[in-house]
């Protein structure tokens, strides 16, 4: 092999980086994988002072280049959200036990917060059904709101300021890459669930039930209404029934007709206000309707000292905040996203958890509950043809003048029209499409799915979530613990290596065997690589006895490991002992920088001689083909 070597490329023995390097390389990966400051890089001083505010207050990057052009878009995209967010926010209000009043409060205040610190031109905040659901869900372990309704509404403040703590110290610290353990089929089917979970608890107010179960599975609520089935008021099915086709058909039209999406985005408005003059003209109190009851003028009031952090109580705001925090961050992010790249654009995921963070703290001093970007309200906004956050400042100051003006008006909103609006709603976020995806293409991935929708459904949203969340963690322990390897092949039209069981035209070289490994080398893998290789080893000996030959060679094409632990070392270690002992010799390929470094430093490039290591498969064959050639017979 030496003397083939001369004309090889020549692979690199570089002194290995100092820790403090390798370290400081590896954190930057972890934390900045996009290098956001790369563009800083040599400004004058005052120029990246200017630059370092724009990127963390990214309304400094917009706003000095807005103009009235621009402002025309987002001043309809704005009153267009208002009107989707009123009845929205009386609605989840309702879903989170929680007085309306403070659903309308949560459009006024996050918006504006969002509007300076959001770095997404399309996301419109609001509050949403799930976070809405599972908030009520978990403080309602520990009090219930008919109970203690003061206290009841301080811990749902005190969760929205956890929440908000937890997504700000996660885009501070760059964790993002805690909300990636929120897999797509996870969220699909806890979101799914949960759209069921509610849809079933709106039964409530379309039946007219004045009693109901306070738990969320299917068993309880079919219980209950089996229960209370002497309380169905015939009135609120007919006026359920029909606000809920008639937002259906809005849905429908949107759907054939895209250019009218504004029919559906209006919808629910003209909903509320129907079933407002319906309930004043026919006095719907008489006819057991229930409405929303009263709603006062007057812009959010400050709660900074309604927060309570009592050790009795405080585990439920933590649990719920916490579990809100990273709920509300996936949904937001990855719908923000979505939108963006439709217009081949970019978001930031950290500096979204911060405005996320920082609209939902402040929305806990000043009467707001969680706020995120909701789906259904950032696609009337993006279809609107908002072009920049400033229609969040539209709506956030809609809110406003509804909340000193307009606010006694919803008092007569009938709850019927709001769980129609709230299950009409939820009908679209049941991805039964996505489940048939999930089916035909990726069995796991579709069993993580209904694990997490089924969770919902049958037990409660937090062990649903849990649930889906663990066997997506196994799925990854199991890549992780059984990596993939194969064998490789000379495509000879080409000159390309590829898996042989892929493309069977792949032809192999007598005497060599060329195996790629599919990912880094850790203790919780070696075993498993190093049986892996001998029974690879073992079938190529049995192929090459029935041809006449031996396996001299072992090439290990390293170009896809990027990282190697000392167990992987001893493994490696091992396996030549093994090879050795039948007569084989091991030869590394293209190790990245940094196991090279870790190879160097335990010497086990030493060990197996730099004349083993190459840049290149071509290389490897080339070499062991000679020193084949050099053997005596």
């Amino acid at each position: 092999m030496t003397n083939s070597s001369q004309a090889r490329a020549p692979v690199s023995f570089a002194e290995p980086r100092s820790f403090p390097a390798v370290l400081r390389a590896n954190l930057k990966e972890v934390f900045f994988p996009d290098d956001p400051f790369s563009e800083f890089k040599d400004e004058p001083f005052s120029r990246r002072v200017t630059k370092g505010f724009q990127y963390f207050i990214p309304i400094l990057n917009w706003l000095p280049n807005y103009n009235l052009n621009l402002f025309m878009y987002d001043v309809l995209a704005g009153i267009t959200i208002a009107s989707l967010a009123i009845p929205q926010g009386i609605s989840y209000a309702k879903l989170a036990n929680i007085p309306p009043i403070i659903g309308l409060y949560s459009s006024f205040v996050p918006p504006l917060i969002y509007a300076v610190f959001g770095s997404s031109k399309h996301l419109a905040v609001g509050t949403v059904a799930a976070s809405s659901l599972l908030i009520a869900a978990t403080i309602e372990e520990v009090v219930k709101p008919q109970d203690n309704l003061e206290l009841y509404v301080s811990l749902v403040f005190t969760a929205t300021l956890v929440s908000g703590l937890v997504q700000t110290i996660m885009g501070l610290l760059r964790l993002g890459i805690l909300v990636d353990f929120l897999s797509h089929s996870t969220i699909t089917g806890f979101m799914s669930g949960t759209a069921v979970l509610i849809c079933l608890q709106q039964l409530k107010g379309i039946l007219g039930l004045k009693h109901f179960t306070h738990h969320t599975d299917l068993v309880s609520v079919i219980h209950a209404i089996s229960t209370y089935k002497n309380e169905c008021n015939w009135r609120s099915i007919v006026i359920g029934v029909i606000f809920l086709a008639f937002l259906q058909s809005t849905r429908y039209v949107k759907k054939k007709l895209p250019r009218l999406f504004w029919v559906s985005a209006i919808a629910p408005m003209v909903t509320v206000i129907v079933g407002c003059l319906f309930a004043y003209f026919a006095h719907a109190e008489k006819l057991g309707i229930q409405t929303v009851g009263e709603l006062k003028k007057g812009i959010n009031p400050l709660s900074i000292q309604r927060l309570n952090f009592d050790s009795k109580y405080i585990y439920a705001p933590i649990k719920a905040g916490s579990i809100t925090a990273l709920i509300a961050l996936a949904e937001g992010i990855a719908i923000g996203r979505s939108f963006a790249v439709m217009k081949n654009e970019h978001i930031d995921g950290n500096k979204e958890m911060i405005a996320f963070g920082l609209m939902n703290i402040i929305g806990s001093f000043t009467s707001c509950y969680l706020t995120t970007g909701p789906f259904s309200k950032t696609a009337v906004n993006f279809n609107a043809g908002c072009r920049t956050p400033m229609s969040n400042v539209v709506m956030s100051i809609c809110m406003c003048l509804t909340l000193l003006f307009l606010a006694p008006i919803f008092s007569y909103t009938p709850l019927v029209a709001l769980s129609a609006i709230i299950a009409s709603a939820m009908l679209g976020l049941i991805k039964y499409k996505k489940f048939y995806h999930l089916y035909k293409t990726d069995k796991f991935d579709f069993m993580i799915c209904l694990v997490g929708a089924l969770g919902v459904i049958f037990v409660t949203m937090t062990y649903g979530l849990v649930l889906s969340i663990a066997l997506a963690l196994v799925r990854a322990l199991l890549h992780v613990a059984r990596p993939p390897s194969c064998k490789l092949g000379s495509m000879v039209e080409s000159g390309i290596y590829c898996d042989v069981e892929q493309y069977p035209g792949g032809t192999g070289f007598p005497g060599i065997l060329i195996l790629q490994l599919g990912s880094p080398i850790y203790f919780a893998n070696a075993n498993y690589i190093r049986e892996r290789v001998l029974r690879w080893i073992r079938d190529e000996q049995k192929i090459s006895n029935s041809k006449g030959s031996n396996v001299e060679y072992l090439l290990l094409d390293f170009g896809a490991i990027n990282s190697i632990d000392v167990t992987g070392i001893e493994t490696l270690v091992e396996i030549r002992k093994s090879l050795l002992a039948k007569g084989i010799k091991m030869v590394l390929i293209n190790p990245r920088l940094g196991v090279m470094e870790k190879l160097i430093l335990s010497k086990f490039i030493e060990l197996i001689g730099k004349e083993s290591v190459f840049l290149s498969i071509d290389d490897a064959i080339e070499a062991c083909n000679f020193s084949l050639k050099s053997m005596p017979v």
